[in-house]
C-alpha cells in the first residue's frame, strides 16, 4: 500500500466505495462476536500475580547469579504479555463496566508493568481516532524516525546520512523504548495536566518502580544488576515495538484536514498480519489490527473468527484489506522509512484516489 503524497490538497476527493460501517457492525454483532469472553480473560487475570510470583521466586532462588540474564528475558516476556492485557482492558474488551475494565488497567499497567494507564490512554485515544494522520496520531510524531516526507524536511542536513538509513535503525533504537515508556509514564502522572485517578497511579508506579529495583538490587551485585536491567528493559521495549510497528507504519499517512469515513479511515491505514493462533498468541491479537481499530471492544480471541468476514466485506465494497506475513511486514516498514529518511515522494500514489478507479481487492503487499 502507498502512502498518501505530503502536500495533497485538502480537498481531496474521498471514494464513496467506503460501504456502510453500519451494517458491518450490525452484521458483527448478530454474528455474536461481541460478546464478552470471561473466562478467557478471568483466567488471563488470575495468572499475572501467579506468574509473576513464580518468576519472582525463581529470581531471587538463583541468586548472584550471570544466569540471571535468562531470568530479564523471561521478565521481558512476561511485562509484554501483561502489557497486552492491560491493552485489552482499556479497551473495554473485558468487562461490560467502564469502572471494572480501568482498575484492570491501572492494576497490570502500573502495579505489575510499570506504564501508567492514565498516559498510555491518553495517547493510545488519539491514535485510534486517527490512525496515521500528520498531526493528529502521535505514533506517527517521533523525535528520532521521520515517519513522513514533511517530518524529513524539517531534520537538520546534517543527518542526512542518518535519515536515508533510517529504516534500519528503527528497530534497535526499539531497545530505547522501554526505558521510553517507564519515562514517560512518570512525566505524565507528575505532570500539570488532568490525569484521572492520579494518586493511585503514583502509587502504583511507585510500589512498582522501586519495589522492583530495591528486588534487583537486593539480590544481584550491581554490575549484575545493570546487566539484568538493561537486557530486561530492552528486550521489554524491542517486543512491545516489535509487536506495535508492522500495524501502521509504511501504510498511507493522511495529510492534514484530510477527512474519511469511519470505514475507509480504519481499514486503509492498518495492516493484518497473516499467522497461527500461536503468532497470535505472542502479538497478543495486535496481528488483527484491521479488526481490532474498526470493532476495539472486541474479545481479543474472536479477532481471528472476525477476520475472514470483515475482509469479504472490505472487499465487496471495494476498500483495500491488507495483510502480509510477519517478516515482510519489517521489510516493509524498513523500505518505507529509508525512502521518506531519502526524500522520496514519487513511489507514494494516494489510495483514495485509487479507490475510485480501482475493483474490489484484497491488497497483499508481499505481492507487489
Amino acid at each position: 500500500m502507498s502512502e498518501v503524497p505530503a502536500g495533497r490538497p485538502q480537498s481531496l476527493p474521498v471514494s464513496s466505495a467506503g460501504g456502510d460501517y453500519t451494517a458491518l457492525a450490525s452484521m458483527i454483532r448478530a454474528s455474536g462476536l461481541l460478546r464478552r469472553r470471561y473466562g478467557y480473560y478471568w483466567t488471563k487475570i488470575a495468572l499475572v500475580p501467579v506468574l509473576t510470583g513464580a518468576l519472582v521466586f525463581v529470581f531471587v532462588l538463583i541468586g548472584n547469579s550471570w544466569w540471571q540474564v535468562f531470568t530479564s528475558v523471561a521478565f521481558a516476556f512476561l511485562f509484554t504479555q501483561i502489557a497486552f492485557l492491560g491493552h485489552d482492558s482499556a479497551h473495554r474488551q473485558i468487562f461490560r463496566s467502564g469502572r471494572w475494565n480501568d482498575w484492570v488497567s491501572l492494576i497490570v499497567g502500573d502495579l505489575f508493568v510499570g506504564m501508567s494507564y492514565g498516559w498510555w490512554q491518553h495517547k493510545h485515544t488519539r491514535h485510534h481516532a486517527n490512525p496515521n494522520q500528520e498531526g493528529a496520531d502521535p505514533d506517527i510524531e517521533l523525535p528520532v524516525i521521520a515517519f513522513t516526507p514533511r517530518q524529513a524536511s524539517d531534520r537538520a542536513t546534517a543527518l542526512r546520512w542518518l535519515m536515508s538509513h533510517q529504516g534500519w535503525f528503527f528497530f534497535p533504537i526499539l531497545l530505547l523504548e522501554g526505558l521510553s515508556l517507564h519515562a514517560s509514564s512518570v512525566r505524565r502522572v507528575l505532570a500539570r495536566e488532568p490525569v484521572k485517578r492520579r494518586p493511585v497511579e503514583i502509587a502504583f508506579l511507585t510500589t512498582r518502580i522501586f519495589g522492583y529495583l530495591g528486588l534487583v538490587f537486593w539480590v544481584l551485585s550491581p554490575d549484575k544488576a545493570a546487566v539484568f536491567l538493561a537486557v530486561q528493559l530492552g528486550l521489554f521495549g524491542f517486543y512491545m515495538g516489535m509487536s506495535f510497528a508492522p500495524n501502521h507504519k509504511g501504510m498511507p499517512i493522511v495529510p492534514r484536514g484530510v477527512k474519511l469515513d469511519f470505514l475507509q479511515r480504519q481499514v486503509l491505514m492498518s495492516r493484518n498480519i497473516r499467522g497461527s493462533r500461536f503468532l497470535d498468541f505472542v502479538m497478543g491479537g495486535l496481528n488483527y489490527q484491521i479488526e481490532h481499530h474498526l470493532f476495539p471492544s472486541m474479545p481479543r480471541p474472536h479477532l481471528r473468527r472476525a477476520a475472514p468476514a470483515i475482509r469479504a466485506y472490505c472487499e465487496e465494497h471495494g476498500v483495500p484489506y491488507t495483510e502480509t506475513g510477519l517478516l515482510n511486514s519489517y521489510a516493509i516498514v524498513t523500505r518505507h522509512i529509508n525512502r521518506v529518511g531519502l526524500g522520496d515522494k514519487d513511489p507514494f500514489a494516494c489510495p483514495l484516489l485509487e479507490l475510485r478507479q480501482t475493483p474490489a481487492i484484497s491488497v497483499r503487499p508481499d505481492s507487489q
